[in-house]
């Protein structure tokens, strides 16, 4: 007959905030939807549940029950992280693992077939309870055969007895009926209706007709009833688990020469590309892990104009980013690794438009751009919040060519030119009209005479680090050059802003 367990660790988004406040040891927490008096209640710890505090009640009813109580938010994107990290631990203990989708912190895991691998199933399953507990969480483990069994069984286990081992179905289904409901983390507005009409075990709750649980409690109820009788059956649908794409190679000796370690890194690229082709993937992101002789390990990322499976233009790049480093010793390991995503069949039009510009050659330069000089060469700047104008901007990578939004304009609009540091000014008190005025400073340093100008423009503020106090103006110079300067006036100096064109 085959065997499945149940893995659960219990209340899991209430453990991962305990990991992250781990102060809050020995006192009631509860995980709330939201941090507000008005939040829901999700989870709750042993503490809590001693102190009468149930899920679905209101963060300020539980405070009014206990007073020491703790809440916190947990993300959904925090606990989907924390699942995918605990199936990839689970798989070495079985290569069917599947979270539950309903319940976070429950895994199915099927447990036939281990005879020749395992000395026993207890063992086993205390050793996936160590390894959990190695992580800093608690889990339990049931052994049994059916999925409601397993799952209610291992809701009454303790951190002293972690794991069960059930003999035979029989067995299973009576310890099963005398779990009690509140330990199923069902619906609270059915438990408390249940509750009240002294239904309070899953026995209890068995003995009960399908029917009429539909028709008083709802689809949701008999769909419960179904399963806890084992009406519904459904077989275990495990993760799929995909091998990683790294290829990796040892050098005999230290490598340091750029074109030899250019032809290592040709064949294992050409194994890559081959696994994934074989996935009908394409490569999204290439990843160069060096490991140096007597030094530390070298990571390069290099990201092509679009996933592809071209090894010419992949090479390319790889030229571009080893002739650009600067080793400090030999290259002993290789390891090549990437991202891939599925491939995409472009289909070719009968009548194809060729705009004047390419965007896709476009994006290659880009993409030599980077290799050859990192990530950070290429950005764009992004409007942000901020008080002084030289900080209302923000540099961030560019990913793709936007497509040109190009419109008609009745009057061509002024680009005003930021300087990120503001540069020096030869002035004198004022800047009035006949006025030298010298900027730029340096071998760069211009000078001019002042034609007109408009402000003072006051900007002040900044209480809270340092005083700021600008005076801006617009110059127009003789030359036709229209300049945005300000007076400090805490530091009684002048300084070139910008340039307005």
């Amino acid at each position: 007959m085959d065997r499945m367990a149940c893995v659960e660790l219990p209340a899991f988004p209430l453990q991962l905030l305990l990991k992250r406040h781990p102060d809050w040891a020995g006192r009631p927490v509860a995980v709330v939807d939201r941090d507000k008096p008005q939040g829901v209640i999700l989870w709750v710890n042993e503490q809590a549940r001693a102190a009468r505090i149930r899920t679905g009640m209101r963060y300020s009813a539980g405070l009014s029950l206990a007073h020491t109580l703790h809440g916190g938010e947990v993300p959904p994107a925090d606990v989907e992280r924390g699942v995918a990290a605990i199936a990839g631990r689970l798989h070495r203990f079985s290569p069917d693992v599947e979270p539950c989708r309903d319940e976070p912190g429950v895994f199915r895991l099927n447990a036939s077939g281990l005879s020749y691998l395992q000395a026993s199933l207890p063992r086993w399953a205390e050793e996936i309870v160590a390894s959990l507990r190695a992580c800093g969480l608690r889990a339990v483990v049931a052994v049994g055969f059916t999925r409601f069994g397993t799952c209610a069984v291992a809701r009454t286990l303790t951190p002293g007895e972690p794991v069960v081992v059930i003999r035979d179905p029989a067995s299973e289904r009576e310890l099963a009926e005398r779990v009690r409901l509140s330990r199923l983390g069902i619906d609270p507005a059915l438990r408390d209706s249940l509750h009240e009409l002294g239904v309070r075990t899953v026995g209890a709750f068995l003995e009960l007709p399908s029917e009429g649980i539909r028709r008083r409690f709802g689809p949701e109820a008999q769909r419960l009833h179904r399963f806890a009788a084992g009406d519904s059956w459904a077989p275990l649908q495990p993760l799929r688990v995909t091998e990683p794409l790294v290829v990796r190679h040892d050098l005999d000796d230290p490598e340091t020469d750029a074109v030899r370690l250019l032809f290592h890194l040709k064949r294992l690229l050409d194994r890559l590309l081959a696994t994934v082709a074989a996935r009908h993937q394409a490569l999204a992101e290439l990843t160069l892990h060096l490991r140096l002789d007597r030094a530390c390990a070298h990571t390069e990322r290099i990201r092509p104009a679009a996933p592809t499976l071209d090894i010419v233009q992949l090479m390319n790049l790889v030229r571009l980013r080893l002739e650009s480093l600067a080793l400090g010793a030999g290259v002993t390991e290789v390891r090549v690794g990437g991202r891939a995503v599925p491939a995409t069949a472009v289909q070719q039009g009968l009548f194809a438009e060729r705009p004047c510009r390419d965007r896709a050659a476009a994006e290659r330069a880009l993409a030599r751009v980077r290799a050859e000089f990192g990530d950070e060469a290429v950005v764009r700047a992004l409007l942000s919040e901020a008080h002084l104008p030289e900080a209302r901007f923000a540099w961030e990578p560019v990913g793709t060519v936007p497509p040109p939004e190009p419109r008609e304009v009745a009057c061509r609009p002024m680009v005003r030119r930021i300087h990120v540091h503001p540069l020096p000014l030869t002035l004198g008190p004022r800047p009035e009209p006949g006025r030298r005025l010298a900027h730029g400073g340096g071998r760069n340093c211009e000078a001019g005479y002042v034609r007109d100008l408009a402000g003072p423009y006051l900007v002040s503020g900044g209480w809270w680090r340092s005083a700021v106090h600008r005076e801006y103006y617009f110059v127009r110079m003789q030359d036709g050059d229209l300049l945005w300067i300000y007076y400090d006036r805490p530091r009684r100096r002048w300084r070139w802003q910008g340039q307005v064109e």
